[in-house]
């Protein structure tokens, strides 16, 4: 087998190392082992190498949250997945970014032939997490506007698309012309090119003042700071992440004054609380795609060794959509 491994905590760039020859790992009771056909890359996968994500696997390690695959070997209890063509949330220490990867039988989707690879692996992560971000926890309803941060990355595109295929009215941000004309090619009825524009006043010259609904915020920092300015009375602000660094603090006068809900979304804590609510959005995200109403947008297809290239591109901010790696 062939994987990347982090033997200590470090930037990626310094600590992964690419192995050949390591023994195949064996599943667990309830586990499933995934022969990998695409892995997708995400923000947390930098943060698991330097020790700041919130999950700890124990040393060595491999990175690689999310996959497409073939399920080949089973553990007690999972035989039911054997063969079956897969899309899996990975069990760490074993994960993605390598020819082989462990998965829970709960975190394991069954998905059509016909959805490509690259475009099946980017879908549990950031679709997901938008489905239980716009309709489990928002309750976003038709007619709603949504402002969405980051439109351009892995969460955000997915997250444009999913409140559009909702009947919701979009406002996304993006940095620079390029990932604008993205957001908009995505169904974003409105572009804010953040480095140059105020996405406030443009919140609120497209609601007639009346602000965002419910506002999708990724970034935290500043941009929470300042989408608190542009959230309607009864809106909601989801904290989904802090990919600017800084987690933001909620006056509770503003929320009080303004009426709205600071609501986070911790979309892992859902795999073992509510396997089958999880599977249930699976499968309303599947048929959406078969539907043609969401196209998980990858921007790059890389070979397996570029992993800790992609990775530096991915959290420099120089890519749109997922990132994708072949073994």
């Amino acid at each position: 087998m062939r994987a990347w491994r982090v033997h200590e905590h470090g930037a990626p760039a310094d600590v992964l190392v690419l192995e050949d020859g390591l023994a195949e790992p064996v599943p667990g009771p309830g586990q499933v082992r995934v022969a990998v056909e695409a892995c997708a890359l995400n923000f947390a996968d930098s943060l698991l190498c330097d020790g700041t994500y919130q999950e700890h696997p124990p040393l060595p390690f491999t990175p690689g949250l999310e996959v497409c695959g073939r399920v080949e070997a089973a553990g007690e209890g999972a035989g039911a997945l054997l063969g079956a063509r897969v899309v899996a949330l990975t069990s760490l220490p074993h994960g993605g970014l390598a020819t082989h990867a462990l998965a829970a039988e709960h975190d394991v989707f069954a998905i059509p032939e016909a959805l490509g690879a690259a475009e099946a692996a980017a879908l549990p992560v950031a679709y997901q997490t938008g489905w239980f971000a716009l309709h489990h926890r928002a309750r976003l309803r038709p007619g709603e506007t949504v402002l969405v941060h980051a439109g351009a990355g892995g969460v955000g595109s997915a997250a444009i698309e999913l409140a559009v295929a909702a009947g919701a009215r979009v406002v996304a941000t993006a940095g620079g012309p390029e990932k604008v004309a993205r957001c908009r090619a995505l169904g974003a009825h409105v572009a804010v090119d953040y480095r140059a524009e105020d996405f406030v006043a443009a919140v609120r010259e497209f609601t007639d003042g009346r602000g965002a609904d419910v506002i999708y915020d990724s970034v935290g920092g500043d941009t929470f700071d300042r989408s608190r300015r542009c959230i309607a009375w009864e809106g909601r602000l989801l904290v989904i992440g802090f990919a600017g660094g800084r987690p933001a603090d909620a006056p509770t006068n503003h929320v009080l004054v303004k009426n709205y809900s600071v609501v986070g979304v911790h979309w892992g804590g859902y795999r073992t609380r509510d396997p089958e609510l999880v599977q249930r959005c699976h499968a309303e995200l599947v048929a959406l795609w078969e539907q043609g109403r969401i196209h998980p947008l990858v921007s790059a297809e890389r070979p397996l060794a570029d992993a800790a290239d992609a990775l530096a591109a991915l959290t420099g901010r120089s890519t749109t959509g997922k990132v994708v790696l072949r073994p």
